[in-house]
């Protein structure tokens, strides 16, 4: 399957006793996402139809076992799964459209955000990748583009834990030779990176650090010149103070988000719980 309009056939097929496909929402290195409508209802839902090489790697019972597990998440801080299935070689999975925008935009018009309100995002989302964890399910893929800032209410919500999931699912040789996790690595803690086994829930903790980071200082923790420069510095390199760039966030604040992005599992928060109780409170 080849051409976008291809894929669109496809899904369109696929969905239509469903869901009637509107138009092209965007695209990422792991999955299309178009906007649709319900056939009886009318609400707007986000269709993701992951990319040949992710569906290839992944196999249709693998995606169907992970989104059963993603199935039984809710909370209204985590974006529900709607429906999945297959549209020929398309594996893809529906949820309801938010309406807002992503973390990422938000940090692409405004660089940073103000402390309080940086504390309170990553307050809601600790909440929510909570409760995923105490049923055994981690996210691995806690990034500004899957935390979405809903309008009404004011709200942000963790979104994609079925692609997250799927990824982690996948033959991670068939990913790497394609390229496809490459755009995650910003936020991957040290054991993802490693392709550690038993990775837990400190792993998301180190990723929400990460996005904790970024949203003070405008940028993540690491930045590099290829990947492999990344990595290392994952790996071994300290985040620059928080203080010498945000003259704004207080120590206690800039304390707990390096022991969330500390190196060792160990001298990190042990849970989301615990992570949220070490940010000061916003005012």
């Amino acid at each position: 399957m080849e051409s976008a309009t291809q894929v669109w056939n496809a899904l369109a097929d696929a969905l239509t006793e469903r869901y009637a496909l509107e138009r092209e929402l965007g695209r990422g290195g792991m999955a299309t996402v178009y906007l649709a409508r319900e056939v009886a209802g009318e609400r707007a839902v986000a269709v993701k139809a992951m990319h040949p090489e992710l569906a290839s790697a992944l196999g249709l019972e693998r995606f169907r076992r992970e989104m059963e597990i993603v199935g039984s998440l809710s909370h209204p801080g985590i974006v529900p799964l709607l429906d999945s299935g297959r549209a020929e070689a398309l594996l893809y999975y529906v949820m309801p459209y938010v309406e807002g925008e992503s973390l990422h935009e938000r940090l692409e018009r405004e660089r940073r955000l103000p402390p309080d309100e940086a504390v309170r995002i990553v307050l809601q989302v600790a909440e929510a990748l909570s409760y995923a964890h105490g049923r055994g399910i981690l996210h691995r893929d806690v990034k500004p583009d899957n935390i979405l800032l809903a309008a009404n209410p004011a709200q942000a919500l963790i979104a994609d834990f079925g692609l997250a999931r799927a990824v982690g699912a996948a033959d991670s040789t068939k990913l790497t030779k394609t390229g496809t996790i490459v755009g995650t690595v910003h936020y991957m803690s040290p054991e993802q990176v490693r392709e550690d086994r038993g990775i837990d829930e400190r792993s998301d903790v180190y990723s929400l650090g990460c996005v904790l980071y970024e949203m003070l200082t405008g940028a993540p923790p690491f930045l590099g010149r290829s990947v492999t420069d990344l990595v290392m510095k994952i790996l071994r390199t300290p985040p620059a103070p928080i203080s010498a760039v945000n003259p704004l966030v207080q120590p206690a604040l800039e304390q707990a988000v390096l022991r969330a992005l500390a190196k060792a599992p160990a001298d990190r928060f042990p849970s989301m719980r615990q992570l949220a109780a070490g940010l000061p409170r916003p005012v």
